[in-house]
């Protein structure tokens, strides 16, 4: 995709998202600033904190789990998102302020998820460091319920994922050209 072509297509995922009753509603959402090829999240992030949403990003731990940080958004200035190099893996953007811990993310609404595929049942393949893993048992340890939206192009949406039985299915997939529920609000 050219860079016009990313930039549309994460204005159109902000849009779909934006959309959903579940993001109309939250006071509280768990979210990520996206890397390399995943769908934009630039755009979503910065139109939440625009309507008072508190928007919480991830910060990766030594051990692949998740702290979390509050996201002010573009206009709260460029000390909001830092630039980390986990060892040998990709950058990231993380929240720059104060960590509010592992268990922040029990607080939430709705938990945005990164992903490589979703397939019909609602199960997400991810990248494979388990990170989000953690983050849906601590939900589900906590009787935490917040719906469960992954973010992804079309394309992405296959048939069937390989599964474990740890895997959670999510509540719904956004990608620029809609929404596909697993499950209704």
């Amino acid at each position: 995709m050219t860079p016009d072509d990313l930039r549309e297509a994460a204005a159109a995922l902000a849009a779909q998202a934006l959309g959903l009753p579940e993001l109309a509603r939250a006071r509280t959402v768990a979210a990520y600033v996206s890397v390399g090829a995943e769908p934009g999240t630039g755009a979503l992030l910065d139109a939440l904190c625009a309507r008072g949403v508190r928007v919480l990003l991830p910060a990766l731990l030594p051990d692949g789990d998740l702290d979390w940080g509050a996201y002010t958004g573009a206009a709260g200035g460029e000390g909001s998102l830092a630039r980390v190099r986990h060892g040998g893996r990709m950058e990231l953007l993380e929240p720059a302020g104060e960590r509010l811990g592992r268990e922040a993310v029990t607080e939430a609404d709705v938990v945005l998820l990164p992903g490589l595929a979703v397939d019909g049942r609602g199960l997400r393949l991810g990248r494979g460091g388990g990170s989000y893993d953690r983050v849906l048992a601590r939900l589900e340890r906590a009787g935490a319920r917040p719906a469960l939206v992954v973010l992804l192009y079309a394309g992405e949406v296959v048939d069937r994922v390989p599964a474990e039985p740890h895997d959670r299915p999510v509540d719904a997939v956004v990608t620029p050209e809609g929404v596909r529920r697993f499950r209704t609000p």
